[in-house]
């Protein structure tokens, strides 16, 4: 692709698949625009960057469509004075775009492979407020919490509590919440010490996140 033809692309993104699925907010619409996605994927999915579709990262991961990382962006609402978490960093894309409406994220992601490509890709693209560790986000990161807003990049079974107690009150964590074939995202607000209040807001598939708790297999 050359430089026209990938804005073409770009552009076609966002007005195709992204603003239809009800993303309206304009910060989030301009970073689609800016960061480029493209310089996240593997090298042999470079072609890829704007299909609608999960994108094979190395061991078995995957990137999420681009109109679900709009959407959970849409749903963190992440302010300048933000300190964020992310759970499965991936490529780095989504870790970029937080990066740019957020003080501070880190972000953690398990495999050492992709923790390194992720490194590799927000260096690369000037990124110096988002640090990214190889560490098990089902863990969170307890010493540097508490955090204002706690995004997942992928699907799980229910929320651990550790995660949640890492909210400052008024914080706010966004996941794909639950089991095939129906997943629901979900905001979960902490509303005080010992209070939460968790709302769907839409529905859609995601990718398991290792390490997080399973529903039990036995059904009686």
């Amino acid at each position: 692709m050359n430089l026209s033809n990938i804005e073409q692309a770009r552009f076609y993104m966002i007005e195709q698949q992204i603003r239809p699925w009800d993303v309206s907010d304009a910060a989030v619409l301009d970073l689609l625009a800016t960061v480029k996605r493209e310089e996240f994927m593997p090298l042999a999915q470079k072609s890829l960057a704007f299909a609608d579709m999960a994108v094979a990262l190395p061991g078995g991961q995957s990137m999420l469509p681009p109109r679900v990382q709009a959407r959970l962006m849409q749903d963190a609402a992440v302010s300048p004075t933000d300190k964020v978490l992310e759970i499965g960093t991936g490529s780095g894309y989504m870790t970029a775009l937080l990066a740019h409406q957020a003080q501070r994220v880190i972000s953690l992601e398990i495999n050492p492979e992709i923790a390194d490509m992720a490194r590799a890709n927000l260096q690369r693209e000037g990124i110096h407020n988002a640090e990214v560790r190889q560490a098990d986000g089902s863990k969170g990161a307890p010493a540097d919490a508490p955090f204002d807003v706690i995004v997942l990049g992928g699907s799980v079974f229910e929320v651990p509590q550790a995660l949640l107690s890492q909210l400052k009150v008024g914080g706010r964590l966004v996941a794909i919440v639950g089991e095939e074939p129906i997943m629901h995202a979900q905001t979960i607000t902490r509303t005080s010490e010992t209070n939460f209040t968790a709302t769907d807001k839409w529905d859609d598939n995601a990718p398991r996140l290792v390490n997080f708790p399973q529903p039990n297999a036995f059904k009686f």
